[in-house]
């Protein structure tokens, strides 16, 4: 432990002395106000992003600053590596290197190529040249980050079984614990079964700590919390996968048998064939499922809880401050319930999530009775 704090203080260090204050310098001019748009503000929050935005501020003479975070950019255009830290694109208002940050907001954010003239590089079809883009970005940090805890959190709960043997569990240690037992006997024995929980246990436990705990940081409303990871479609969409190829790779006789020659159902639907084609798409639509349903759920709930907040400024810009200020007591006790039900939500998506692949990977494992004798 004495080994992991200086480590864990050395990479907030690292990432305190990046933060600066962006200023707007110019590829195209800067409006002295720009009006509030909620929808950008919103979709802005629970989207990915090449900085880690923390706050605005107005200085004396009424011009806003972006403090924000910036992340390295690494990029490949035309065989030609490019690595350089986000700040220098100053949030999108200054070109770098014959790069520039575009969109944002309810657009994707995306580097595109431009030229000297400040006008973007179009290619031979007219559309508008974009490098290869292996940019940290805000998710892929937060991701990093959420995985060196929970290796922390894993490496305090091992030394307490190593200090406190033959002892009952404390701190994390029993936390850890309970969740492990929880996961192992509620969900991975009771789906996969006796005969093969065990193999496939670790990957379980893994699906389920990362789920739940970045559901839980994504909660948190700040640095180096509040990145929606599950809310990225990119995040669910691989889990989904890894989930998919272990489900298939795994797959007994029996069960590709089912598919193709499903028991119990006429012949002439086997020969046409409907019900192979059914079982098959099904095989597909599974991973689908399980990608959309932990990204709506999650994304969701960070909109429901943005749009409470940006009532308060809707409402003061068209009628009043003090308005705004009545408004804002209901909607600051409405986002607290709905943070409140969206803890219970972070672990009822890291269960599903992890009870469905259980389920999946059960189903292809599983041998039937008359196949045991």
């Amino acid at each position: 432990m004495k080994k992991i704090v200086p480590f864990l203080l050395s990479l907030a260090l690292l990432f305190g002395m990046q933060v600066n204050a962006q200023e707007p310098t110019n590829h195209e001019p800067q409006a002295e106000e720009t009006a509030f748009n909620p929808g950008s503000t919103i979709i802005g929050h629970v989207t990915d992003a090449h900085s880690w935005h923390m706050f605005d501020f107005f200085d004396k003479a009424g011009v806003e600053h972006a403090v924000a975070i910036p992340l390295p950019v690494i990029l490949i255009n035309d065989g030609h590596l490019d690595i350089f830290m986000s700040s220098k694109f100053h949030h999108g208002h200054a070109d770098y290197k014959g790069y520039r940050l575009v969109g944002g907001g309810i657009e994707k954010e995306e580097i595109i190529c431009v030229g000297q003239d400040g006008q973007p590089l179009l290619d031979q079809e007219g559309n508008i040249v974009k490098p290869l883009d292996f940019s940290i970005t805000k998710v892929s940090a937060a991701i990093m980050i959420i995985v060196l805890l929970l290796i922390v959190i894993v490496m305090i709960a091992k030394r307490g079984y190593k200090k406190r043997q033959n002892q009952a569990p404390k701190g994390i240690q029993s936390l850890v614990e309970m969740l492990v037992v929880f996961v192992r006997d509620s969900i991975v024995r009771p789906m996969i079964g006796e005969a093969h929980y065990q193999k496939y246990l670790p990957y379980m436990l893994t699906l389920f700590f990362f789920i739940f705990f970045s559901n839980c940081m994504g909660l948190i409303p700040f640095f180096p919390a509040g990145a929606n990871v599950t809310g990225n479609l990119a995040v669910t969409a691989t889990l989904a996968v890894i989930t998919f190829l272990i489900t298939n790779l795994s797959g007994n006789k029996h069960y590709w048998i089912d598919i193709f020659n499903t028991p119990g159902v006429p012949a002439w639907l086997k020969i046409f064939p409907l019900m192979p084609v059914v079982e098959l798409v099904g095989v597909f639509t599974k991973p689908i499922v399980l990608m959309i349903r932990l990204f709506a759920n999650m994304t969701a709930g960070h909109i429901v809880i943005l749009g409470f907040v940006v009532i308060i400024f809707i409402i003061s810009n068209t009628l009043s401050m003090g308005v705004g200020a009545g408004v804002s007591v209901i909607s600051v006790i409405f986002s607290v319930f709905i943070s409140v039900l969206e803890c219970l939500v972070a672990y009822i998506q890291a269960f599903v999530f992890t009870m469905l692949s259980a389920l999946y990977i059960g189903m292809a494992v599983h041998e039937p009775e008359h196949a045991k004798a």
